[in-house]
């Protein structure tokens, strides 16, 4: 059906959206959560912490893929894999004052979170405004 399709001009591209790639920082070490409360004194940092096992935590990340609109030079974005490093993710709870969830997302700004949340309530978090 390719052929006919070029033949008869229905051009595939038109349907294609543009791919989107998210400044994701993998966090893999504790170390780095110290780096992150620093950092947030100048920068907003987000930690988006994702279960690769769980289709909620897939749908989730999909939709804030989609719809994150934000520049490297505006926020630094850390991504956790809950699988591979679930001791960070209970250093998180614990720095942060923060219980765990998954998928969830925290917004820290100058050491604290000024906003957090999972599951669908992820994209109601207005990251722009949180700038």
């Amino acid at each position: 059906m390719g052929i006919l399709n070029k033949l008869f001009g229905k051009d595939n591209n038109a349907d294609k959206k543009e791919t989107k790639v998210v400044p994701w920082i993998p966090l893999a070490a504790s170390d780095q959560l110290t780096e992150i409360k620093e950092k947030s004194a100048e920068k907003t940092q987000v930690i988006f912490k994702h279960s690769t096992t769980c289709g909620i935590s897939r749908m989730v990340m999909k939709r804030f893929n989609e719809e994150y609109d934000l520049s490297s030079d505006q926020v630094d974005l850390y991504y956790l894999d809950l699988h591979g490093y679930r001791s960070i993710s209970n250093e998180i709870a614990e720095l942060f004052q923060v219980q765990h969830e998954s998928p969830q997302i925290l917004v820290i700004k100058n050491g604290v979170v000024v906003a957090h949340d999972s599951h669908g309530g992820i994209s109601q978090v207005n990251l722009e405004q949180l700038v």
